[in-house]
């Protein structure tokens, strides 16, 4: 590559098209090269948040035969099988069968609590303040322990460094909300302020990709064309393959936000029982809304990011494609988990496909030194309950995958003590990512023993 084009590129840098519109470049090799230093890649923290719990006995190696709880608004903790605290060999057991082809850079975190505030609706904390840096009875003007975030916290430190300090989604397309927002957020600025997360895919491109005015608004890639061919003829074969590839997925990423668009439009004129949102296939609108946040961690738009699923304890229907022939609400077969267990077994296995399909994804995406995307994120799936039928806060279902550059094990199973709170994993992963404290919320230590 001439020393020309080495001047107008780099991993940071941005393609200016006409109409304003700009795109990240993806890490190349023949660039990288051309510096004086291969920089380190940056170290990225992302979360998939799973609402009301799972069914424990698919879930959880050694409780294949655990009791069906029936529904109790418990809070109180409840321990699963009884294991021998530290490392174990990692079980893929049914609901964590779709995460086979990347466990080796995944770890299965057992033993995990939180403290339940009373006074206030069991999944109003669930979700609001799964990543709360209060602790509990701490914050005198709300009934929730809610303060400012793990993911903004993190992105005081690291966000400068980005165009998006951080970004929020959510796979909740619903309008007809009958809770408040603290049952459908995961993210905040601090007590009272929520960090709105986006749920309309095109919105979330043409913030992330598109023009300032969407008026003249045309394809991303028709945007940077020019530039894009002039810079592929100065590259080598091997980032003029990356270069094409990098170019081709945000093309299907419109192809697929059109073709989900047009679906929408179709639903909204027939005459329906449900709501339109409720017809939506969920597995697409979720892999398309996990493409546009695995790109922007690529890219460099942001290092933080989130991902709600779906709400606490709404009961309007989803439509779980492949899974079932209607609409179906998560919450109330939560409720029943003798009648719906094979039904609510086969929606935690559907959320854990679109999480295994969001790691294999950012393992594919290559990085400096050899390493990929995932290799350089702190990627968490976890839900606020350990088990959606008795509200337990205790022993939650927690995975991360990625070793945020190196830094953790990967490819075990950790189970911690009885009563090790969630906050000393938040803690671990705040100084991974270069948060300079000792404490977070009621952590009582990080958690050494998950470093490599």
């Amino acid at each position: 590559m001439s020393s020309e084009a080495w001047k107008r590129i780099s991993r940071r840098n941005f393609l200016y098209g006409t109409g304003g519109a700009a795109l990240s470049l993806p890490w190349l090799e023949g660039i990288a090269a051309q510096a004086a230093t291969v920089s380190t890649p940056a170290q990225r923290m992302a979360f998939f948040y799973v609402p009301i719990g799972v069914i424990r006995r698919g879930f959880f190696p050694n409780e294949a035969n655990a009791e069906l709880r029936k529904f109790v608004d418990t809070k109180e903790p409840i321990n699963g099988a009884k294991m021998p605290v530290g490392f174990h060999e990692l079980e893929l057991t049914p609901t964590l069968k779709p995460l086979e082809n990347i466990q080796h850079k995944v770890s299965l975190l057992t033993g995990l609590d939180r403290t339940f505030q009373h006074g206030t609706d069991v999944h109003a904390q669930c979700a609001s303040c799964f990543m709360s840096s209060a602790a509990p009875y701490t914050i005198k003007s709300s009934a929730w322990p809610l303060d400012r975030t793990l993911d903004h916290i993190v992105a005081d430190q690291v966000g400068h460094a980005t165009p998006f300090r951080s970004i929020e989604l959510s796979c909740n397309s619903h309008k007809d909300n009958k809770e408040s927002l603290h049952f459908d957020n995961i993210s905040w600025y601090g007590t009272g302020h929520v960090a709105p997360s986006m749920r309309d895919p095109r919105k979330v491109y043409r913030r992330l990709f598109g023009t300032q005015e969407l008026k003249s608004y045309r394809n991303i890639t028709d945007l940077v064309l020019a530039d894009a061919k002039s810079l592929s003829r100065e590259l080598g074969s091997t980032d003029r393959h990356k270069f094409a590839e990098y170019f081709d997925s945000i093309r299907t990423l419109e192809e697929q936000m059109d073709k989900f668009e047009k679906m929408k439009g179709e639903l909204e004129e027939v005459d329906l029982e449900e709501p339109t949102a409720a017809l939506l296939p969920r597995g697409e609108y979720i892999r398309l809304m996990a493409d546009l946040m695995v790109t922007a961690l690529q890219t460099g738009l942001t290092h933080v990011a989130t991902m709600m699923i779906a709400p606490e304890r709404w009961d309007t229907p989803y439509m779980f494609e492949s899974l079932f022939d209607k609409p179906r609400s998560h919450h109330q077969m939560s409720h029943k988990p003798q009648t719906f267990v094979d039904d609510l077994l086969k929606v935690d296995h559907f959320h854990m496909q679109q999480y295994a399909y969001m790691l294999e994804k950012m393992d594919n995406i290559k990085e400096a030194n050899d390493t990929t995307l995932l290799d350089n994120t702190l990627f968490t799936y976890g839900s606020g309950l350990g088990d959606g039928s008795t509200h337990q806060y205790s022993d939650l279902p927690i995975i991360v995958a990625g070793s945020g550059g190196g830094k953790l094990k990967t490819g075990h199973h950790y189970h911690f003590a009885d009563g090790t709170p969630l906050s000393n994993l938040w803690l671990t992963q705040a100084q991974l990512m270069g948060v300079n404290r000792k404490r977070f919320s009621d952590s009582t230590q990080a958690l050494g023993e998950l470093l490599a």
